[in-house]
């Protein structure tokens, strides 16, 4: 079977490349057929093009939403090369056969993606004729190329030149998959910006969608997933509406791994709680470290002071541009992390981090821009995947404050005391449960994370605290079911404790607190993370 391009249909709204490709594809002389301002762009630069509408006889109309949706279109697509009826159909409606189809689909994405888009605006970059004539060509890639990526012209050019002009099953095959991966991202972002509007506009009042779908684009293959005996690759989604890891810039250092992405994306997303100057040091996916400050640099050394040891070898989240006071901390000593994400690095700093011996050609550093909690998306949803389907859940954007507290106890906590239990309150939702923080201040001493029983993490807290736990103050994500966590807090030198409240026991532990004047709240307000 003869598999040489003889005519090819170009309609691209990204004309990168576009003028180069169409050139080689004429030297190959490849009829081109073509329209509205992919036909104008080819006819100027003086490459032999024809209408669409010349070649169907019909003219384009309703502003040029129906030009390409029209059986010698599809036909000359659709047509088995092989089937003596499809041939006879086509000969008897002069219908010529298409042999590559090269789509670009409307910018639906980035028309959703700018700020005060109307719905009009919208539903107009919804592309009808595009993915109709992607899917067609995908469908019958065994006689029919469909390209739907510039960065695939050099592909196609590379194989006609092997092939003598034609496009060998491989490659087809390829294509066709990657159209298909194509549109139903295309489609699935359409359904997900109108469900968001229904949303937004009070039409539903179920957030979530009778069908939910999760398209991303490889970003990356990985090195290795979670160990080295397990495959990764990274994926983003579009329209991300907050800053992120997935949209920071990679500045410098090695390449990103799994544990990376997991440890930098839990640590900004517990840096987005703080408008204050914060940093936070992760450590398997929990902070061991955190602390707010007056300057940048004085947060990274009491965030670093929390778990010294632990510290060696982690992931840092800054709140602020990471300055030149902070670079010089952190390649002091023996001091070294695996990846910092921040807003930005002024360029003294990246200088210095990015030059040292040991840093340089190792540390991952990620600009992710300005953000605040007031940044957060609160309309996404959290994603758990289990075998066989997946959970979807609201964002834990909660935080206590006065009007979540009750003071339960004869003894009550200071000004000073309650602002530390916020503090406190903030880190411990962003800790493996069962969890535990000890804070004096705005300074984590000690954190107690993933333990099967609470009495086990509240030890831990504060055996981390050591010296410093006297006077500190200590949050939970969730109630005490025995007196023997508070009893073991409190031998530790805790002052305050606040909780959500809850158990069966609650009177026993507050009188335990009330028994050795202690201060304790209730929220009300749980924060298991698992």
């Amino acid at each position: 079977m003869d598999n040489r391009i003889v005519r090819a249909l170009i309609s691209v709204s990204d004309k990168t490349g576009l003028e180069n490709f169409a050139r080689q594809l004429s030297a190959w002389k490849v009829e081109i057929l073509s329209t509205g301002g992919t036909y104008k762009a080819l006819k100027s630069a003086g490459i032999a093009v024809r209408e669409v509408s010349d070649y169907t006889g019909f003219p384009e109309m309703m502003h040029g939403r129906v030009k390409t949706l029209h059986p010698k279109v599809h036909g000359g697509i659709l047509a088995l090369r092989d089937d003596a009826t499809h041939l006879a159909a086509m000969k008897e409606h002069a219908i010529e056969g298409i042999d590559l189809v090269v789509i670009n689909l409307y910018p639906f994405e980035a028309t959703v993606a700018k700020e005060g888009v109307t719905r009009a605006e919208a539903i107009e970059q919804i592309d009808i004729g595009g993915p109709s004539m992607v899917r067609s060509a995908a469908k019958n890639h065994r006689f029919v190329g469909i390209v739907v990526d510039p960065a695939d012209y050099g592909s196609v050019l590379d194989e006609m030149q092997k092939t003598g002009g034609g496009l060998g099953e491989g490659l087809k095959r390829s294509l066709a998959l990657k159209a298909f991966q194509t549109t139903s991202r295309y489609d699935a972002a359409i359904a997900s910006w109108l469900f968001a509007q229904e949303l937004a506009e009070g039409r539903t009042a179920d957030p979530y969608p009778g069908i939910a779908s999760l398209v991303g684009k490889k970003a990356m293959t990985l090195r290795y997933g979670e160990n080295p005996h397990q495959t990764a690759a990274f994926y983003t989604q579009a329209d991300v509406r907050e800053p992120s890891i997935a949209t920071a810039e990679v500045q410098n250092g090695k390449q990103l791994s799994f544990n990376n992405l997991v440890d930098l994306d839990s640590g900004l997303a517990l840096a987005k709680e703080f408008d204050a100057p914060f940093v936070a040091v992760l450590k398997h996916n929990n902070p061991c470290g955190a602390a707010a400050g007056r300057t940048i640099c004085e947060a990274l050394e009491k965030a670093w002071a929390g778990d010294p040891v632990s510290a060696f070898g982690s992931v840092l989240a800054f709140t602020r541009p990471l300055d030149l006071a902070s670079a010089e901390f952190l390649v002091s000593g023996n001091r070294f992390v695996e990846a910092i994400v921040a807003p930005s690095f002024d360029a003294d700093a990246f200088a210095l981090l990015t030059q040292k011996p040991k840093w340089g050609k190792s540390v991952r550093l990620l600009a992710c821009g300005p953000f605040s909690p007031a940044t957060r998306n609160t309309r996404e949803l959290e994603l758990k995947k289990l075998v066989g389907g997946f959970l979807l859940q609201e964002r834990d954007l909660r935080t206590e404050g006065a009007s979540d507290v009750k003071v339960v106890t004869q003894t009550h906590p200071s000004p000073a005391q309650l602002e530390s239990l916020y503090f406190a309150a903030k880190i411990c939702k962003h800790v493996k449960s069962n969890a535990i923080v000890v804070v004096s201040g705005t300074e984590v001493l000690g954190v107690g994370a993933g333990q099967m029983s609470r009495v086990d993490s509240v030890r831990l807290a504060i055996h981390k605290s050591g010296v410093r736990a006297p006077g500190s103050v200590l949050a939970s994500d969730a109630f005490f079911p025995f007196p023997d966590g508070v009893e073991a807090a409190i031998d530790g030198g805790v002052t305050a404790i606040l909780q959500p409240g809850g158990s069966v026991r609650d009177e026993d532990v507050i009188a335990t607190c009330d028994k050795r004047h202690v201060a304790m709240v209730f929220t009300g307000l749980r924060h298991f993370r698992h």
